[in-house]
């Protein structure tokens, strides 16, 4: 049996990763409201490891994205499926990513995603043609590199 597995991103903004990648990969930003409420009232969660997230309570440390199709647990809102959790970490992003996204829009599409994913944030490092293909290199808002092929 296969193992279900998440992608985890460290960065200093959860929130802010989680709504730029949800808005570039068209992926819903995960409500974990009822579990973070839940656990808020058990005394199991301090209040100050929670903040608002688009008018709902979410922990202040992490939050995750997931593929609009895949099923979720209604109870945490935690996806079972493909999903991205972005997680607070108090050091910056120093040198260029081991492990990174590629995206591939429909055929003829790169110029405009680049141009939306500028729109959203992200900045445009370089753009390679070589024989092999041609894509271009970005970096979402803190910096983490990603390819646009």
């Amino acid at each position: 049996m296969p193992l279900h597995w998440k992608l985890v991103v460290d960065c200093a903004d959860p929130l802010r990763q989680a709504a730029f990648w949800a808005a570039a990969l068209d992926y819903a930003v995960e409500d974990n409201s009822a579990l973070v409420t839940r656990l808020l009232a058990a005394g199991a969660l301090p209040a100050e490891a929670v903040t608002e997230f688009e008018g709902r309570p979410a922990f202040r440390a992490l939050l995750a994205v997931r593929h609009p199709d895949d099923p979720f647990d209604p109870a945490t809102g935690t996806g079972l499926g493909r999903r991205i959790l972005f997680q607070a970490v108090p050091e910056p992003k120093e040198t260029k990513n081991r492990l990174h996204l590629d995206l591939h829009p429909d055929p003829g599409a790169r110029e405009a995603t680049v141009t939306r994913l500028r729109s959203l944030g992200a900045t445009v490092l370089r753009h390679v043609k070589e024989n092999g293909g041609e894509w271009t290199t970005m970096a979402d808002p803190e910096g983490n590199e990603f390819c646009v092929q």
